[in-house]
């Protein structure tokens, strides 16, 4: 069997991994009022700056990891934002019930994603992408 990670597979990956960033950035520009409250409600300071940096982050880190443009620093780039953000809104560990569990698998989720924005760091997006076709050839 051929090596796949560096084709099609690594390109469904991306386009996975890229469409939760892509899809969570979308649905803040179209719901912004209701996400600067939630932003907020988290004692951020200046919500709206928060917010907007994290739809640039969301937006362009994600349409970099779909298309393969850049892919290891955009990688870097999103997991560095992840930390942050999976601590502050889905901080599980002061709930209780219903709630904890349900913070808790989206920490948990964060995590998971986290770590497969560090393996696309470290191996890069494979040949399907713009910077496997601006790579030079291997010998």
């Amino acid at each position: 069997m051929a090596n796949s990670s560096g084709g099609i597979v690594a390109l469904i990956g991306r386009i996975l991994l890229s469409s939760v960033f892509i899809i969570a950035g979308i649905n803040k520009i179209r719901g912004f009022s209701g996400e600067e409250a939630f932003v907020a409600s988290k004692h951020l300071p200046l919500p709206v700056v928060a917010l907007s940096i994290a739809m640039i982050i969301e937006l362009v880190g994600g349409l970099a990891i779909l298309v393969g443009l850049y892919t290891r620093f955009a990688a870097w780039i999103v997991f560095l934002y992840m930390i942050p953000i999976t601590f502050l809104f889905h901080n599980f560990w002061t709930l209780q019930g219903a709630e904890r569990m349900d913070m808790m698998l989206h920490f948990e989720k964060n995590a998971a994603i986290a770590g497969g924005l560090l393996i696309l760091a470290a191996l890069g997006p494979g040949a399907c992408s713009i910077d496997g076709a601006r790579a030079p050839e291997s010998a």
